[in-house]
């Protein structure tokens, strides 16, 4: 928090002798500047623009979304931006910082506007149990509904944690889809004599997440169960709603907690006994602990399921993106299904 309020101090003395030049500065090569919070929106743009704007993240690959915190630099880059794409109310920090900023001229994306949003709490019943609920074999035999939710997000108050409704959207093909085309309609406004070229790159684009979609699809229908098993965080609710799948995991998908109790320990154990679950997942940039001692006493073999939220810095260095991680989900899914 002391950060923040002194970035908050920076914005402001900043703004005051540069608000009069910002636009010049940006559109210094002709190019688009665009900066993104996080890996998805930053592989989207590439996908739809190639080398036709200037593109940053503010994300360092390897580092942890959930307790990133901008830098100066970073603050210069927001300022800096024709177009700024970011989560949603779950990046507060940005909320804080655009406060003490002149945003004139400068477009402001959030990606969970683009898609219909699952609250985070909604299928308690589906994931592990709290300490009180662990001997209620009931609690967790129930099927997903559709509960999603509109776009009146901006109007609760949230803490510093978590917002209400969970952020990961992404992770569904689907949803993908409509935040690509989404960016791409951002895009083709904002740069008119590119606009054919970004349309067509994202037809291309969105073609493939049409078929990811359709291979999940086909993975999820013709499965022997429909459960899976994280010992980590589960940032996946906008997937397994998608495709009808059960889960369970040790923690929620924007928990900061290190360490599940005894109790919720032992029950992803007796599951995956239970239901004979031959494959335990864990996450992308995760200590694996948990998903080794659950593996580990279970015999279940442990594999990754990336959420995509943000990649090694080996794997942005060799240019993997959404679509290669998710077709590696496809195959990891099958193999935890059958």
């Amino acid at each position: 928090m002391k950060k923040i309020i002194l970035l908050l101090i920076f914005v402001i003395v900043l703004s005051g002798f540069s608000g009069c030049r910002q636009r010049n500065i940006q559109n210094r090569d002709g190019l688009l500047n665009i900066t993104t919070t996080v890996f998805p929106a930053y592989d989207f743009v590439r996908q739809i623009t190639g080398d036709r704007v200037n593109l940053t993240m503010l994300l360092p690959p390897g580092a942890e979304s959930h307790s990133f915190e901008p830098s100066p630099r970073d603050i210069i880059n927001i300022m800096n931006s024709d177009i700024f794409i970011y989560v949603g109310e779950s990046e507060r920090w940005i909320e804080r910082i655009f406060q003490s900023m002149n945003t004139d001229g400068m477009t402001i994306f959030a990606m969970m506007d683009a898609v219909e949003l699952l609250m985070i709490d909604e299928h308690d019943d589906d994931h592990a149990c709290d300490d009180d609920d662990c001997d209620d074999d009931d609690h967790h035999d129930h099927d997903h509904h559709d509960h999603s939710h509109g776009h009146d997000h901006h109007d609760h108050e949230f803490d510093d944690t978590c917002s209400i409704f969970d952020e990961h959207i992404w992770t569904s093909p689907r949803n993908a889809l409509l935040i690509v085309l989404a960016i791409t309609e951002l895009l083709s406004e904002a740069d008119p004599g590119n606009a054919a070229f970004f349309r067509q790159n994202a037809a291309s684009y969105i073609k493939e997440l049409e078929q990811l979609d359709a291979t999940f699809a086909e993975v999820t229908a013709g499965a022997r169960r429909r459960t899976i098993v994280f010992g980590d965080r589960f940032p996946f609710r906008y997937l397994a709603e998608a495709y009808g799948l059960r889960w369970h995991a040790a923690f929620d998908g924007c928990s900061t907690d290190t360490e599940p109790s005894a109790a919720t320990v032992a029950f992803l154990i007796n599951t995956i006994r239970a239901e004979r679950i031959p494959v335990v997942f864990h996450i992308e940039l995760s200590n694996e602990r948990m998903a080794d001692t659950i593996a580990g006493e279970t015999g279940a073999k442990k594999l990754l399921f990336h959420s995509v939220h943000n990649v090694s810095r080996r794997d942005f260095d060799a240019g993997l993106g959404y679509l290669e991680l998710m077709r590696r989900n496809v195959e990891t899914l099958r193999e935890a299904l059958n």
